[in-house]
């Protein structure tokens, strides 16, 4: 797996130097387009719900750290998107929902939109459904994100040179995919793996539609390394045996495979449709192995060696329990959570995005490197490094 995975990589960044030398004339972008799931969410979820059932992204301490308030990003502070705007010198991506008061709450699109969803899948929820899986968050999937957007595009005065202009982040989308069938855990790991092909058929042929609306510059981001989150640390431990567990991280092995193998499945399918369309930037970006140093060399970073555990939790060896979660009555909050690279189980912290950021637009961890298709963001940083755990 580790060989094909450095064939593809290789691939992919040979496919895309070529079109990275028709760099648009238009300089780097005018604005964003998110599409995506809860690490890209802020503030749609909220705005889907009502004010007697608030999502936990509603209450405190979510937002503590930079908007000192809740404000629906799974997170203390910022995401990976708002970081991103920020170092092109673009607004935060405001959320889509709502935006017909836009006029009333001071939101502008103009910009660019948000339209990530916490929660959300890359497949329909009738996919799940099927299998009897329960998306208990919200039925909202990447095709209603596409339709949303072709609703607001149509809004948009010249809508294709619009969509040229902008920056298109396609997730992260697709972990949830996995997730609730993982956390339900009615169905076998082998026959979770296997959605793999479905779900990334699903986000090519949505970026192949993006393609053919005017979007010429593709950020898609890989899974993370879920074997090393909190939530899954807690739901398998009484299952697993010291043989399931990385011996220098303590991460989950089988979990973390369940990731490498998605990745290399997308990387694979971003390779076709390069191809198909050289004169577009379609980027990859390592989630995997951006995450997997901070897993490796905790200090390093700048976080607590205890790195397996959540700031925000309700105790126990991961400081995870799913009956006291973050945000509810009975959890307790880190005072640094500088220090930690997860938030609360399941999403991270605005230190950890923040780094992830970083090395996204410095090149590293991109392919091809970010900043030779947008050479203002260039700055110095470690060499990349691929990890297999």
């Amino acid at each position: 797996m580790a060989v094909a995975h450095a064939i593809i990589y290789i691939l992919l960044t040979s496919l895309a130097a070529a079109a990275a030398s028709s760099k648009s004339t238009f300089g780097c972008y005018e604005s964003i387009i998110s599409f995506g799931d809860s690490m890209a969410d802020t503030g749609n979820l909220l705005r889907l719900g009502s004010a007697n059932n608030l999502p936990d992204s509603g209450n405190p301490p979510y937002g503590r750290t930079f908007f000192h308030h809740p404000t629906g990003r799974y997170s203390d502070g910022r995401l990976i998107v708002d970081f991103i705007a920020e170092s092109l010198g673009l607004p935060m991506v405001q959320p889509y929902i709502g935006g017909a008061d836009a006029a009333v709450n001071g939101r502008s699109f103009d910009k660019g939109v948000n339209l990530a969803v916490a929660g959300a899948t890359a497949l329909d929820v009738s996919f799940f459904e099927e299998r009897g899986i329960k998306n208990t968050c919200t039925n909202v999937s990447l095709g209603t994100q596409m339709y949303w957007f072709k609703q607001f595009l149509a809004t948009v005065p010249e809508g294709r040179k619009f969509l040229q202009r902008s920056l298109v982040l396609m997730g992260e989308i697709g972990g949830n995919d996995y997730n609730y069938p993982l956390m339900q855990g009615i169905i076998s790991p082998r026959v979770i793996q296997s959605f793999g092909p479905t779900i990334v058929a699903d986000i090519g042929s949505t970026i192949q539609e993006l393609i053919e609306l005017g979007a010429e510059t593709i950020l898609v981001p890989g899974n993370f390394p879920i074997g090393c989150i909190p939530y899954y640390l807690t739901q398998f431990k009484k299952s697993s045996t010291k043989k399931d567990y990385n011996s220098t991280t303590g991460c989950l092995n089988w979990l973390n495979n369940l990731s490498i193998y998605y990745n290399e499945l997308l990387q694979k399918e971003l390779t076709r449709i390069q191809k198909l369309h050289p004169h577009v930037h379609i980027i990859y970006a390592d989630y995997y192995n951006v995450m997997m140093r901070f897993y490796l060399s905790p200090t390093q970073f700048g976080f607590t060696e205890d790195i397996l555990r959540a700031c925000c939790g309700g105790g126990g060896p991961y400081n995870y329990n799913d009956l006291v979660k973050c945000g509810k009555p009975g959890a307790s909050c880190c005072n640094d959570p500088s220090i930690f690279t997860n938030w609360d189980g399941l999403h991270y912290t605005e230190a950890a995005y923040r780094l992830i950021a970083q090395d996204l637009l410095r090149g590293h961890y991109t392919i091809p490197p970010f900043n030779d298709i947008c050479p203002s963001i260039a700055t110095s940083s470690p060499s990349a490094q691929i990890y297999k755990y």
